[in-house]
């Protein structure tokens, strides 16, 4: 099987190392890729919004299988014309990419199929933000409708700071066609939360492990939220029950709603989940393979990866045997640029790739995100630059090796937080 991986981040050399080790993947290609990916598939150069150049790309290297990796691809409709050109595609439809595109379309199939989330109100103008605000009080939780690579959600206390983000979510004045942009407000999750992948093809849902990830840039979740700065897997203190609930309430409710609505969602149904004192709550959808979390739930898959998108993306899901897993537990840690997330700064050399390469596999190995090659040197090229991931016993073990490797990396400026899994790993 020919397999062409859409994307360049961490999340794509997750999936390109686990493609690479499939031994029905004949070859593998990466576009656009990164300096890490680099190493286990060739690259191309390819505008990945741009739908017929990523869809003659796959004819031309005769694809059997297109994975797309991000969302604005996504949200673009590269998957659909991937489709239209006869190759199969991993990944949702413009249309049903909506559900992690536009949170209010999420919120209203959510009411539709009966999925328990937290009430809230979608907003388009300063008075509606002004008694949404009102109505649920601090802590606040404000959403920018669309996509924001992570980073559009403020949870704040300070109702100033609340009521500026939402406000430049909808824009002022409104354009010149009267309309605004929206922003939805809702009520505060209590309770831990946990991330679940699903693979489905439209019908048949096949749920993953559930892992937990973090958001929060600094030790103890402080700081400004980020696109995530590590995650663990499997999670020790969830209930055994947790998987089979959230399939029979959040994610075969949501697919047949999709479904019924003419905008079938085949690919990978990401929720997220609060575990809260009334019971689990979804936080949002995604349509596409979260990261960090891929990078420690691929690390724990033992069913060879292509076979299972291929059958999603050609509508053979039920016949897909059950999923292997390891027990051993993962861990990711992110390395992430000088001031991440804010505008990080780029282009430093990184060092002691090859000494993790050389002491730590096969336990632990890195996955580049945001990386670019100059002639022998590996530079940074993003915020988030590198996810260390370890395998271990437990997750005590796993988060040993993973932060022997993060110290092996030489990166000038670069943070990362050195409390991954640590409650957790200790019960």
């Amino acid at each position: 099987m020919k397999v062409l991986v859409i994307g360049g981040g961490a999340r794509e050399h997750a999936l390109c190392r686990s493609l690479s080790l499939d031994p029905d993947v004949t070859a593998l290609h990466c576009a656009p890729g990164n300096a890490g990916i680099a190493e286990v598939a060739e690259l191309h150069a390819v505008d990945q919004l741009d739908g017929a150049a990523v869809a003659a790309l796959a004819t031309g290297l005769g694809a059997d299988l297109v994975v797309v990796g991000p969302e604005a691809p996504l949200v673009a409709g590269v998957a659909d014309a991937v489709r239209a050109a006869g190759i199969p595609a991993f990944g949702p439809s413009r249309e049903a990419a909506r559900l992690e595109g536009s949170k209010a379309f999420a919120k209203d199939v959510m009411a539709g199929a009966g999925v328990p989330t937290a009430r809230s109100y979608v907003c388009t103008t300063p008075a509606e933000i002004d008694e949404a605000l009102d109505a649920f009080g601090a802590p606040y939780v404000v959403k920018d409708d669309g996509l924001a690579a992570g980073k559009g959600v403020v949870v704040t206390a300070d109702l100033a700071a609340a009521r500026a983000h939402a406000v430049s979510c909808v824009g002022a004045p409104p354009a010149p066609s009267g309309r605004r942009g929206s922003v939805v407000i809702e009520e505060f999750l209590d309770g831990p939360e946990v991330s679940l992948f699903a693979i489905t093809d439209g019908t048949t849902v096949v749920p993953l492990c559930p892992a937990q990830d973090f958001k929060r840039a600094l030790d103890g979740d402080e700081g400004p939220n980020t696109g995530g700065m590590g995650a663990y897997s499997p999670l020790p203190w969830a209930d055994p029950a947790l998987v089979d609930e959230v399939l029979e309430t959040v994610l075969q409710p949501t697919v047949d709603e999709l479904r019924r609505r003419g905008t079938p969602f085949s690919g990978l149904l990401y929720a997220g989940l609060a575990i809260t004192s009334r019971g689990v709550r979804v936080i949002e959808f995604n349509a596409r393979f979260g990261d960090p979390e891929t990078q420690v739930v691929l690390a724990r898959l033992r069913t060879p990866l292509a076979g299972v998108l291929l059958n999603a993306a050609n509508g053979t899901l039920a016949d897909q045997e059950p999923l292997r897993w390891s027990d051993d537990a993962a861990v990711t840690v992110v390395v992430a640029s000088h001031n991440y997330p804010g505008t990080p700064r780029t282009g430093d050399p990184i060092g002691g790739l090859a000494e993790v390469a050389e002491r730590d596999a096969p336990h632990a190995y890195v996955l580049h995100a945001g990386t670019k090659r100059d002639g022998e040197a590996v530079l940074s090229a993003g915020g988030r630059v590198l996810s260390v991931t370890a395998t271990g016993s437990d997750l005590t073990e796993a988060r040993e090796r993973a932060y022997a490797a993060v110290g092996r990396i030489r990166l000038d400026g670069s943070q990362h937080r050195t409390d991954i899994a640590e409650k957790a790993a200790r019960g």
